[in-house]
């Protein structure tokens, strides 16, 4: 059942590829959003941690458009399409920032529109919270109750990334988290969402879970065991703290 959007370096999209055959016991997540999920294949990290954690499997597929909004997604219709394809136990909404007060109020309109479909196809909304760019640091805040707003509005499962990557800074200001872009993560800022994720997801810690993982579609995630540990802390950190909208 599992099938994903691959991004290639122009971040394009390509068609999704058939996948094995789904464990029964597999958690079944959709993601739907743009390159923020898509940068270091963050769906196979937070499957990989799964496996590396010893949790049921992740089954996923995802519907990535770069540099869409929920309500480009919206209109589009794949998205809505593989909402009714499932059946899910998660359907991740995700947009930018969304610090302004126009798009903060166009992400809860559309979580809301996301979340009526994704419940009626019997599964939970979950929100992704991303980060500002690196030149509006002190959009933080902001993003952060935009998201908030958005998780508490319908009911879903937060994951409170933005957060996260707060809380590893106050651990170690010098962390790379940011690619060159300003926008994208680097792998450890893809390795610190997947663990927020995988937190949120499977209710279990993330710390003391492994910095190097191989990608069942191929890469890799290498992490340095001290630099894992922190992030594995703040990853934590953040869900207790911010994990109830």
């Amino acid at each position: 059942m599992r099938s994903f959007f691959r991004i290639a370096a122009s971040l394009a999209l390509v068609l999704a590829l058939p996948s094995s055959i789904r464990a029964a016991d597999a958690l079944r997540v959709l993601f739907i959003g743009n390159s923020l999920t898509a940068y270091n294949d963050l769906p196979a990290i937070v499957e990989a941690l799964a496996k590396a954690g010893g949790q049921p499997a992740l089954d996923w597929k995802s519907v990535l458009l770069p540099g869409t909004s929920l309500e480009d997604q919206w209109r589009d219709g794949q998205a809505r399409k593989a909402i009714g394809q499932g059946p899910w136990d998660y359907v991740v909404l995700q947009q930018g920032p969304s610090a302004l007060d126009e798009s903060r109020r166009s992400l809860l309109d559309y979580v809301a529109r996301f979340a009526k479909e994704i419940r009626a196809a019997g599964a939970r909304p979950a929100i992704y919270m991303v980060w500002p760019s690196s030149s509006r640091t002190s959009d933080f805040d902001d993003v952060s109750q935009s998201y908030r707003m958005a998780a508490r509005q319908v009911d879903g499962l937060l994951f409170p990334v933005g957060e996260a990557w707060r809380a590893a800074w106050k651990r170690d200001s010098k962390l790379a988290l940011y690619s060159k872009d300003g926008l994208h993560p680097t792998p450890a800022g893809s390795y610190l969402a997947a663990l927020v994720m995988y937190g949120r997801l499977y209710g279990k810690s993330p710390v003391g879970l492994p910095g190097t993982l191989s990608l069942a579609e191929g890469g890799a995630i290498d992490v340095p065991e001290p630099q894992a540990r922190l992030l594995q802390e703040s990853a934590e950190e953040a869900n207790r703290k911010f994990g109830n909208p």
